[in-house]
């Protein structure tokens, strides 16, 4: 009988026992995840949905893939969050403001108007992770909503310019009247002050436009808005806005798809949507940065700063509808009094200790106009 050398018969029994190994991973948590993005392909933000996938995919060795489709190709954009929790889709790349219809609570899961009485983005996460606000986000829609779903934060689509519009605007009393493109609950305190508001998804802006269904649109600035062609149809873009300078979109899983996931594959896709988060915002602000100066020089864009009493008249009248909701939406004054606890310890000592952005930038790089 053929007897073979004990380092032959161990790498053998070595590469069976991978062999198998592999096969029974391979047959028992290959998974893959079909979700829909509420944006189209040609976007930026679908670029953050993409790279999620693609780490997922990578970290995960390939044992768990995001199938990343663009808005409308399973259901229509503002149809993902029940879709989601039909198990239509398994999850979606959506954002908050478009759920107000269900519960004006939602717009506060955004980072909210005004950027959550004064936080930045970091401390919007912090609030997120580290005060509480992320239990309230699962509680929103498992409890208030009765939604089957689980939601992270993933998309930092901020800050947000103030919008487009035919004509120069000095003033709220130039705006009223004008048909704009606004949604969530922003929408709702222009249209208090004036504005004929008009909800549409980002794809259905600039074909509205050009039918002459709306004089003015905000959607997000810089490089979204270039790759829409707001420019074609409009030569004045206002800058900053208050209506969501903190904006945060959220990742959607079915709530029973996200309970049939290892433990691994949760913390996967957690510490990627946190990585995609950072990552993608970085490379967002130069590409916003590089999108600004191409209106500018080739398509003659003006780039004007937003009036700041129309800032301040905006945060005045989203106050007064703010505090009329917590007043009759119990969920929401929950969530209110949260943002606001956490904000009025980090706010005042962020005040304190950094110094303006303006201050050192208008050393080095003084405002030509």
């Amino acid at each position: 009988m053929l007897r073979l050398p004990k380092f032959v018969l161990g790498t053998a029994l070595a590469v069976g026992l991978a062999t198998a190994f592999s096969g029974a991973v391979d047959a028992q948590e290959k998974k893959v995840l079909k979700m829909q993005a509420t944006w189209p392909a040609s976007l930026t933000l679908y670029d953050n949905f993409t790279f999620f996938a693609d780490r997922v995919d990578k970290l995960s060795g390939g044992s768990l893939k995001i199938e990343a489709m663009p808005a409308g190709q399973v259901v229509p954009a503002f149809e993902v969050l029940d879709a989601t929790h039909k198990k239509v889709l398994d999850g979606a790349h959506a954002w908050a403001g478009y759920w107000t219809g269900k519960n004006k609570t939602a717009i506060l899961f955004t980072g909210g108007p005004g950027g959550t009485f004064g936080m930045d983005y970091i401390d919007a996460m912090g609030w997120l992770w580290n005060g509480g606000g992320l239990d309230l986000y699962q509680e929103f829609y498992q409890k208030e909503l009765k939604l089957n779903v689980y939601v992270l934060p993933i998309l930092p689509a901020g800050p947000q310019a103030f919008g487009w519009f035919k004509k120069p605007i000095q003033t709220v009393e130039d705006m009223k009247g004008m048909k704009c493109r606004q949604t969530g609950m922003a929408g709702e305190v222009w249209q208090a002050m004036g504005f004929t508001v008009v909800n549409m998804p980002g794809g259905e802006i600039i074909p509205s436009a050009q039918r002459g269904v709306i004089d003015c649109a905000e959607w997000v600035g810089g490089v979204e808005d270039l790759r829409l062609g707001f420019q074609n149809v409009w030569k004045y873009h206002y800058s900053p806005g208050v209506h969501e300078n903190v904006t945060i979109g959220e990742l959607l899983i079915n709530l029973d798809v996200w309970k049939s996931l290892s433990p691994q594959h949760q913390e996967i896709i957690k510490s990627a949507a946190n990585e995609t988060f950072l990552v993608w915002w970085a490379k967002w602000q130069r590409q916003n940065a590089d999108a600004l100066k191409e209106m500018q020089e080739k398509h003659g864009v003006q780039i004007l700063r937003t009036p700041p009493d129309i800032l301040r008249a905006f945060l005045k009248k989203w106050d007064e509808i703010a505090t009329a909701e917590a007043a009759k939406n119990p969920f929401f004054k929950k969530v209110w009094d949260s943002q606001r606890a956490y904000a009025s310890v980090v706010v005042p000592y962020k005040r304190f200790y950094f110094p303006p952005y303006s201050f050192v930038a208008n050393i080095y790089f003084p405002e030509k106009n």
